[in-house]
């Protein structure tokens, strides 16, 4: 194992899953709710299988694909922030974060981008089914990032004024939790929405 792997063993020998219980009694709840949407989106588009592949070529794919990366990329800085509070290095743990912070802002920007192309040519929910989904679908999505972004920022504020430490930095596993749930969202609802025919 990497001297850089995040171990989750207790001083006790106890593993747990990072954060706080309630954070993960969350995110289930969150996932359960994507989950029906896309199974919904699956059964819809399994009955217009024409529409839901015509109007998928009208998504610009090199910008999902942009917000793939940058969600992983997100999620991979907030993984170093935590380890670097771990070992007790606050700068280092701030830094991550705040690149982590960047990623997220450059995905709202490229979506608002898409977001503006599609309402510029009249595109709307009312549009078509395929539509309504892909608008409802990541906007849900979208929301779910802004509120990650706010936590985060809360965590990097909280970094910066000596808040955590390697020994108190519960708060930090439990927002990151949160945004890589976002992120694990974002990796099904782009191949389902974007690529998958």
């Amino acid at each position: 194992m990497s001297s850089d792997a995040i171990d989750m063993t207790e001083p006790d020998g106890r593993r747990h899953p990072p954060g706080d219980l309630a954070i993960w009694v969350f995110i289930l709840a969150e996932l359960a709710a994507f989950a029906l949407l896309f199974i919904l989106y699956g059964v819809v588009r399994a009955k217009h299988v024409e529409l839901f592949n015509e109007m998928q070529l009208t998504l610009d794919r090199n910008a999902g694909a942009l917000n793939t990366v940058l969600l992983i990329t997100a999620s991979w800085c907030v993984a170093r922030a935590v380890a670097a509070i771990r070992k007790g290095a606050d700068g280092a743990s701030a830094r991550w974060m705040a690149c982590g912070i960047l990623a997220g802002v450059g995905f709202l920007v490229v979506k608002g981008f898409e977001y503006s192309d599609k309402f510029d040519a009249g595109i709307g929910l009312d549009t078509n089914l395929f539509y309504m989904f892909y608008i409802a679908l990541t906007f849900f999505h979208f929301m779910h990032v802004v509120l990650g972004l706010l936590i985060l920022g809360f965590l990097l504020l909280k970094t910066l004024r000596g808040g955590y430490s390697a020994d108190d930095h519960l708060g930090m596993e439990t927002g990151a939790s949160y945004w890589h749930m976002v992120d694990l969202v974002w990796i099904v609802l782009f191949p389902l929405v974007y690529v998958m025919r």
